[in-house]
């Protein structure tokens, strides 16, 4: 079930299913570095204006699946046209800046998006689209993700089922 919050802006209601916390794991695998398990946990907020905030950070896990030293941090802003056309503004903790472009699919929560710039500071050293001359532009980072749904959220799921059958739901009253 998605709650739509009273305060959230009308423009940001398709993006709605983002709100919350996410959390899960990965496999890093860049050309030059090492390849490593990932932990990650992101954020979509709002305050009432039309943007969602986002804000992501990851580790390399040990293969006992413990955190080991951070990985990669980012924030952003996320908006939503009328077209169901979505900008991203992001700010990565190596000092660089991306601005991504996409579509938010039809009867289905799946975001499409694609690069469209990227800026870095002095101190970023350079930056491309994670290709090398050996190596094809590909994803380097991926990543299974759940929303995570706190023993409030669930109660309050449960209370809003009301009376039901004894059919397996009912552990949730």
């Amino acid at each position: 079930m998605i709650e739509i919050p009273s305060d959230l802006h009308p423009d940001l209601v398709p993006l709605a299913f983002l709100l919350g916390n996410w959390a899960g794991a990965g496999v890093s695998d860049f050309p030059g570095a090492e390849k490593c398990n990932f932990g990650q946990e992101v954020t979509f907020s709002h305050d009432g204006r039309d943007f969602l905030e986002y804000v992501s950070h990851s580790w390399v896990l040990d293969s006992e699946g413990n955190q080991v030293e951070p990985l990669e941090s980012e924030s952003g802003y996320w908006r939503i046209d009328k077209d169901r056309k979505v900008e991203i503004v992001m700010v990565r903790d190596q000092g660089i800046v991306e601005v991504w472009y996409g579509e938010l699919a039809k009867q289905k929560p799946q975001i499409d998006i694609v690069t469209d710039a990227v800026a870095r500071t002095a101190a970023s050293g350079p930056v491309g689209e994670k290709a090398t001359p050996d190596v094809e532009l590909r994803p380097y980072m991926s990543a299974h993700l759940k929303k995570v749904v706190t023993p409030e959220e669930v109660a309050a799921m449960a209370k809003s089922l009301g009376d039901m059958p004894d059919d397996g739901i009912a552990f949730f009253k």
